[in-house]
Formats: C-alpha cells, structure tokens, sequence
C-alpha cells in the first residue's frame, strides 16, 4: 500500500533549526516520484516550500523553494531508503504550520509546487515559539 508518513516537527525556538522527514512506502518509489513539501497554517492558504524531482526526470536531484524559504531550506533524499528531508534553519514564527509531504509521478517533468498529488502524508506540526 501507497503511503507517505511525515516526522521531525517540534518545538522550536525563533532562530533554531529542525529535520523533518518523509518515508515513502509501497509502489512510491523516489526513482519515479517527486515530492514535494507543503505546509498549512491555521487561516492560511496551503504552501509549497520546497520539492525535488525524481530521479528518472532529474539525476541531478533538482530541487525547488519558495521565497519564504529560499536561502535557508535544504531538501535532499536517500532513494534506497525511500525517505526526503526537508531542513529549515533560521526558524520564524511565521514557518509555524502543520507540514506535508506528497508525491507526484513524474517520469519526465520537474518537480511542482503546487498542482495535482497523487499521495499525501498525514502531516506533522512545527511551531516555533519562545
């Protein structure tokens, strides 16, 4: 079975830094998939901050940010693991969300952040605070 399970969100200080994770499990295999991370803060819109592409399509592993994170973002992935990191240093308040991740087949594109995913993780909640 199809899954994806986030992990790594905390609590954190303003200015601290944190690694959340990505398994992905049954026939999501990151030779094939993108993925992608997205968050969601209570009231707001959801946003895609960072993915990178599969690695049929991209063998460079590309990767794409959003300005809000851009700079201080780091996505990778370990395809014989099955699982993507997204790292954020420099924590602000405002990067407080519930984040996803999800998966998109995509033989031969780059990696999206936004459009249509086949496969969603359950989320995993991030709030920095003092």
């Amino acid at each position: 079975q199809a899954q994806l399970v986030e992990s790594g969100g905390g609590l954190v200080q303003p200015g601290g830094s944190l690694r959340l994770s990505c398994v992905a499990s049954g026939s999501i295999t990151l030779d094939y998939y993108a993925i992608s991370w997205f968050r969601q803060a209570p009231g707001k819109e959801r946003e895609g901050v960072a993915c990178i592409s599969s690695s049929i399509s991209h063998s460079d592993g590309h990767t794409d940010y959003a300005d809000s994170v851009k700079g201080r973002s780091s996505i990778s992935k370990d395809d014989a693991k099955g699982e993507v990191y997204l790292q954020i240093t420099n924590l602000k308040v405002e990067d407080t969300a519930v984040y996803y991740c999800a998966a998109d087949l995509a033989l031969s594109r780059a990696c999206q952040l936004s459009g249509e995913f086949g496969f969603w993780g359950q989320g995993t909640q991030v709030t920095v605070s003092s």
